[in-house]
């Protein structure tokens, strides 16, 4: 084997050799940079074209996020113009959790799209004492996933739910303690590993 050839086939068994180090330290070798090209993924993340929600009269179109390869990716679901009235952001959210809830249609479901928020989860307006912009979950904000938590969050945070600023202020039943949420780049890059930011909001 000339020199040149030497080099040639020492990359592949390099790139095994780094492979087997990282499974061993526990680091996924797809995460770590490489120019050994893109890590490959299943996971299209794009519902197809002749699938997509469009509304009809009477209807609008709302985004919800949820899980695909790994991180969150907003699709359109089709709602009636009552769920978005004015003035009433516990009904909007109500409907966004129930999509969250729903099994992702056959469309999405090929495109990669899973989603962690279980069917029935409540949710109510403010309570006494609460701001104004406060929605009460059926269960402590903390009890849920990290994936269901960032979904709820990211899903409201673009929605008339949200405060004025973007941020969703939630907690539990009853008087449970309130904090503010954002939804970031990073809890959206990476919901499984970067924690969704929250703030506790004063009474």
């Amino acid at each position: 084997m000339t020199g040149r050839n030497a080099v040639r086939a020492a990359g592949p068994l390099l790139a095994m050799a780094a492979a087997a180090v990282l499974s061993g330290c526990g680091i996924r070798a797809t995460e770590v940079p490489t120019d050994f090209g893109p890590a490959p993924s299943r996971a299209v993340c794009q519902v197809a074209g002749g699938e997509r929600a469009e509304p009809d009269a009477g209807e609008f179109t709302a985004a919800v996020s949820l899980m695909c390869g790994g991180r969150l990716v907003d699709v359109d679901r089709v709602l009636p113009l009552r769920e978005r009235k004015a003035g009433d952001p516990a009904r909007t959210a109500r409907a966004l959790l129930e999509e969250l809830g729903r099994n992702p249609s056959d469309g999405e479901e090929r495109a990669g799209f899973t989603t962690d928020v279980r069917k029935g989860l409540a949710v109510s307006g403010p309570g006494d004492g609460d701001p104004q912009e406060a929605l009460r979950l059926g269960t402590l904000p903390e009890n849920l996933s990290v994936f269901a938590l960032a979904q709820v969050v990211c899903t409201l945070s673009g929605s008339p739910a949200a405060a004025s600023d973007g941020s969703v202020v939630l907690g539990g039943p009853d008087a449970a303690p309130l904090r503010r949420y954002s939804c970031t780049d990073k809890v959206r890059a990476r919901p499984g590993t970067a924690p969704t930011p929250a703030q506790t909001v004063s009474p």
